[in-house]
């Protein structure tokens, strides 16, 4: 009996996003970037074949997959050279809450968007003065009626231009103990009192990042995911988990796109009488991004395969060592394929060069690895807590 790590309709999903990312590839992604646009034509055609809802419930327009093969879609789009970044968002993160968590309401109004495409949603989390530690959340919602009123600042929040709401995590009171509780909720980026800024990056992507400003923002009941106000912190990990999953694949596929670029020319590349992938100093180097980067792939694949089956501890554990490993085996393989090209890997015509900055987002969002160390030496190794 031959066993397969992934299944054949693995495989056929891999080719087929690999096959649609090769149609558009590196320089649509220059070309878009350079002109300060959104990557719609691959988002919208990316949609249509039905690879943005892949991990969505089939009863709402989605492919009935899970996170798994949604890590494969955003992989292969990164390994032909154009990611697309909201797969971490709209689909991974909102698309999962609202399907696990959401009213029926909800779901039927925002999943078959996600799914193909036609919608949008952001994720709001980071705060000013909370980063990383998300029980500084200061983004408030107080009940006026039967309404909800928000009030509060998100920083780097990606998307938002293109969104048609954004999924804020705020908090309430709790009427009991009088303490804050975490909660979801679904704001539409028209709302009054909704202001964005965009942030001026060094990075050059697609996606831009903006600060947003809750002025008292008025929602309906109905704004709350699942209408109710116990179940936000499951809500929010039923969130986060895929993101850290996705963000592995997405840095995944970036380093074999930088690898395969620097194979390639020290293949071809002679100084000397032969090319320089024939020496080792050049070979071995990236013989060992390659290693780490199915390593990390390995992992991505773990973490995939408990969150799918419902272990939401087991994926916690996964997802942030595979987000670690991935974010880590990016910024060595893209340093290694810059390094292997010398002057070249600076310059525009090979494409490498923006690659440097890009591959540390993976290592600081969304979440640091310093953060990923402290919850292995915590969580797993049962170490005193340091925070």
């Amino acid at each position: 009996m031959t066993t397969h790590i992934e299944s054949e309709e693995h495989k056929a999903l891999r080719a087929a996003v690999a096959a649609l990312g090769r149609r558009y590839g590196r320089e649509y992604l220059t070309r878009t970037v350079a002109e300060g646009k959104p990557l719609t034509e691959l988002w919208s055609e990316a949609g249509k074949l039905g690879y943005l809802g892949v991990n969505l419930p089939e009863a709402y327009g989605g492919g009935g997959g899970g996170i798994g093969e949604l890590s494969i879609v955003l992989e292969e789009l990164g390994a032909a050279g154009c990611p697309l970044l909201m797969l971490v968002v709209s689909p991974a993160i909102c698309g999962t809450v609202i399907s696990r968590f959401g009213t029926e309401a909800q779901k039927r109004q925002w999943l078959p968007g996600i799914a193909d495409g036609t919608r949008l949603m952001a994720f709001g989390i980071t705060e000013p003065d909370a980063g990383s530690n998300s029980h500084r959340i200061t983004t408030t919602a107080r009940r006026d009626g039967a309404d909800w009123v928000l009030t509060g600042r998100k920083v780097f929040i990606s998307g938002v231009d293109m969104a048609d709401a954004v999924l804020i995590v705020g908090r309430t009171e709790d009427a009991r103990t009088g303490r804050l509780k975490p909660c979801l909720f679904i704001v539409p980026t028209d709302a009054e009192g909704f202001h964005k800024r965009p942030i001026d990056m060094e990075l050059a992507a697609a996606e831009k990042q903006f600060e947003l400003v809750l002025d008292d923002v008025r929602l309906p009941a109905e704004a709350l995911v699942g209408g109710g106000e116990d179940a936000g912190l499951l809500q929010l990990f039923a969130g986060l988990n895929p993101e850290r999953i996705m963000t592995a694949a997405f840095a995944i596929g970036m380093g074999r796109y930088a690898l395969a670029k620097a194979v390639d020319y020290a293949r071809d590349r002679t100084v000397w009488k032969a090319p320089i992938g024939a020496h080792q100093a050049i070979a071995h180097p990236l013989a060992q991004a390659h290693i780490d980067l199915e390593l990390a792939r390995l992992m991505t694949q773990k973490a995939a395969t408990l969150y799918d089956a419902g272990d939401d501890i087991g994926a916690g554990e996964a997802a942030n060592m595979a987000k670690y490993a991935a974010g880590e085996a990016c910024v060595r393989a893209v340093d290694q394929a810059v390094h292997t090209l010398g002057g070249n890997g600076l310059t525009r015509e090979y494409g490498l060069a923006s690659l440097i900055t890009a591959a540390r987002v993976a290592r600081i969002a969304p979440v640091s690895r310093e953060m990923i160390l402290n919850y292995v030496s915590h969580q797993t190794l049962g170490l005193p807590k340091s925070y």
